[in-house]
């Protein structure tokens, strides 16, 4: 990729790993075939083609040190209010961009936001989701994954009584195949520009394109279930 398509722009990557979890213990320092669950988003952003700069955003020691040891800055801890189960993940940028902007002549103009639970997530994910966002002019990029299930199909139970959770014409769609595509947010790539995520304060502006990626890289590590599942599709044993 040449440089030149990314112009002046300056664009940051920043991965939000706090020390505490509730589905895996210490989650995001899980090991994943020889390396910490965080490392595999560290070298993704690390070569990439358009990241400038990779920073991760933690309240916790031991991961800023395996952060620094894998090439990401850790220029500092999160403070204790932003590392809780309620802080949102536009805070938790919000206060990074805002701490770095200090030490920076031009303030970075797109921010990538990474969570370290998509190990599966590529480089050229990355890139292609930046470019996207830059090319097309857009407030922001968001990637997404074929539906597992698709919610035409789902169900609700209230009491013991089966309905459907949305009213569609099952004559319309009487198979799978007949479907209208659906897709849901995989976790992996959130690409936004510095006035939505500053002045507007929000992660995804009005103008959101989806940058669509396939299953098998779109696995996001909440349970011990999805770590093995990740483990068995990164060995080949698995296709999702």
């Amino acid at each position: 990729m040449n440089r030149s398509t990314i112009g002046d722009q300056k664009i940051l990557a920043v991965i939000p790993a706090r020390g505490g979890s509730k589905g895996i213990p210490r989650k995001n320092i899980q090991m994943l075939l020889g390396r910490p669950l965080i490392a595999y988003s560290i070298i993704a952003a690390l070569r990439s083609q358009t990241v400038q700069q990779t920073v991760v955003s933690t309240d916790d020691e031991v991961i800023a040190r395996i952060a620094r040891h894998f090439g990401a800055e850790v220029p500092f801890l999160r403070p204790p209010c932003l590392s809780t189960d309620t802080a949102s993940t536009t805070s938790v940028l919000r206060h990074a961009v805002r701490f770095l902007s200090d030490k920076k002549e031009k303030p970075d103009d797109i921010i990538v936001c990474l969570q370290p639970t998509s190990p599966l997530r590529s480089a050229n994910d990355i890139d292609q989701a930046v470019l996207l966002c830059l090319q097309a002019g857009a407030d922001s990029v968001v990637s997404l994954c074929p539906a597992e299930h698709h919610p035409y199909w789902m169900k609700k139970v209230m009491g013991d009584r089966v309905y459907p959770l949305m009213e569609v014409d099952d004559e319309q769609y009487p198979r799978r195949q007949d479907l209208p595509p659906a897709y849901q947010l995989n976790g992996a790539i959130y690409v936004t520009r510095r006035k939505i995520l500053l002045e507007e304060e929000r992660l995804l502006g009005e103008n959101t394109l989806a940058y669509i990626m396939p299953r098998e890289r779109s696995i996001d590590i909440d349970t011990p279930f999805d770590l093995k599942l990740a483990e068995l599709i990164m060995k080949g044993e698995v296709t999702p």
